[in-house]
Order: structure tokens, then C-alpha cells, then sequence
């Protein structure tokens, strides 16, 4: 605990430094930005294993596509927040418009050319996100959302909202899975930091042209078989972390995972 006030006091301080002394690459092309955003990710990567132990283990980058693509990734903590970023060329994450309303971080939401979502707006705010996205698309970004909407515990019963399959039935690109493990050591609330790895694993990606039905089956089977792979993995290691036993309690009570689990609501982002 003591490790995670730490981090979280001296993470906070290394992102007020680089939104603030950065400010001037505001006036710049976005790709200086989007440089310094993958600058800082790295720096928060660094940060957490050096105060916390806490490692970061990337598999797959060999799968990713060329070009733009959408990126559905598991969303266990506020880790992969940051941590996905420098994996992609360009990346554009979808997030809640009321983020691009904060003073200083806004400002750099905007900058970046993040696609903000309505989320009380219904199927308009879609409809208006889904223009956006696919014109980042168009310039051959990497479009990540998190399928479920919010944070989920490692274990846990997946929620996958219909936001992910609305993208990708607007886009003629592929849609990389990714598996991870990150609330083994990053709860999704609270200080603690456990150390250990953490491990963003990209899976196949699912091409183009699929029906919203056989997408959505193939996205949660892939992600939560891949991600329920990584909760055994780190209960077989010599120092499991604290954490794995409710993990695997929580994926006992589940029972396995469904094909045909139906999804609904329209809340995509954390």
C-alpha cells in the first residue's frame, strides 16, 4: 500500500509535468503530441516498476495489422489506459465526451484527436462517434475501446456492450483482440500495487465482414478464454499476487465462458 500511495503521488507529478511543460507542442503537428503521449506512457511503465515491482510483459506484437485497425481490449484497471498507447502507430481512444470538458487534460484529448462518445445521448451519440472513428480510421489509426464499457475484476462475469460491434460494422478494417491481466496487480480501485508481471497479450486479429452476432461470439470467447489463460499463469508462478484467489473464485462462480451471452446497452467507454 504504501508502494501505491507513492506511485500514485509521483505519477501524478510526472503527468502534470508533461501536460504542462508540453504545452507548447499544442501548436504543433498532432504527431509531436502523440510522440510525447507515447513518452509519457513509457515513463508511467517505467515508474510503476521501479516503485512498485510491477512489471510489463507484451506478447503478439507480431499480429497486428498495417494501416488502421480497431483495438478491443479487456479493461481490468486504469493501467491499460496508458500502457496500450506506445504498442500502436497512431493511436485514437474512444472515451466519454465529459473528459474533453476538463481543464488541461481536455485541452490534450483534443489535441490528440481522441473520438469522445455522447454516452446520454443514445444511438445519436453512437451514430456521431461512429463518424468520427471512422474518419481516424480512414487516416489509418488504431481505434482502441474496451468492449465492456468499465473496469471489470480479473474473473469476473463479461458484460460486453454493443458499442465494439457498432465500429466494426461501420469499418471495412480488422479488430485486434487483447487479452490481459493487469487487475492481478493494479486493482481497479485503490492504492495497492502488487508486485509481479502484468501481461498485455494481442491475439489474432478478427478480419472484416463477419455479422454482428459471429463478431461479438468470436471477441468475447477470444479475449476472455486468452485472459482466464493469464489468471492460471500467474496463480502457477512462485509468488502468486494477493489478488488470485478471489480471481479464480470469481471465474469458478462464472462458470465457462458463453458463445452465445447476449449483449446490450449502449455504454462502451471506462
Amino acid at each position: 500500500m504504501l508502494r501505491g500511495h507513492l506511485f500514485v503521488g509521483l505519477s501524478f507529478a510526472v503527468w502534470l509535468g508533461f501536460a504542462v511543460l508540453g504545452l507548447f507542442l499544442i501548436l504543433l503537428p498532432r504527431r509531436f503530441s502523440i510522440m510525447a503521449l507515447k513518452l509519457w506512457a513509457r515513463v508511467e511503465v517505467w515508474l510503476l516498476r521501479v516503485v512498485c515491482a510491477t512489471q510489463l510483459e507484451i506478447r503478439g506484437l507480431e499480429k497486428l495489422p498495417d494501416g488502421g485497425f480497431v483495438v478491443a481490449a479487456k479493461h481490468q484497471s486504469p493501467f491499460e489506459t496508458f500502457a496500450l498507447l506506445p504498442l500502436f502507430q497512431d493511436p485514437a481512444m474512444v472515451l466519454k465526451k465529459e473528459l474533453t470538458d476538463v481543464p488541461l487534460f481536455g485541452w490534450w484529448c483534443r489535441k490528440f484527436q481522441m473520438i469522445p462518445v455522447d454516452r446520454a445521448a443514445g444511438m445519436r451519440g453512437m451514430k456521431e462517434m461512429a463518424t468520427h472513428v471512422g474518419r481516424e480510421a480512414e487516416a489509418g489509426r488504431q481505434i482502441i475501446i474496451f468492449p465492456e464499457g468499465t473496469r471489470t475484476q480479473p474473473g469476473a462475469e463479461p458484460d460486453y456492450k454493443p458499442g465494439v460491434a457498432f465500429v466494426y460494422g461501420q469499418l471495412d478494417v480488422p479488430c485486434v483482440p487483447v487479452a490481459l491481466n493487469s487487475g492481478l496487480f493494479w486493482p481497479a480501485r485503490g492504492p495497492d500495487r502488487h508486485p509481479g508481471t502484468i501481461i498485455i497479450e494481442i491475439l489474432e486479429p478478427i478480419p472484416p465482414g463477419l455479422d454482428r452476432r459471429a463478431f461479438m461470439a468470436k471477441l468475447q470467447e477470444s479475449i476472455e478464454r486468452a485472459s482466464d489463460a493469464l489468471i492460471d499463469e500467474a496463480a502457477a508462478t512462485s509468488s502468486p499476487p494477493p489478488t488470485i484467489a478471489a480471481a479464480m473464485e470469481r471465474r469458478t462462480s462464472r462458470g465457462p465462458v458463453s458463445r452465445e451471452k447476449t449483449v446490450s446497452g449502449f455504454e462502451i467507454v471506462a
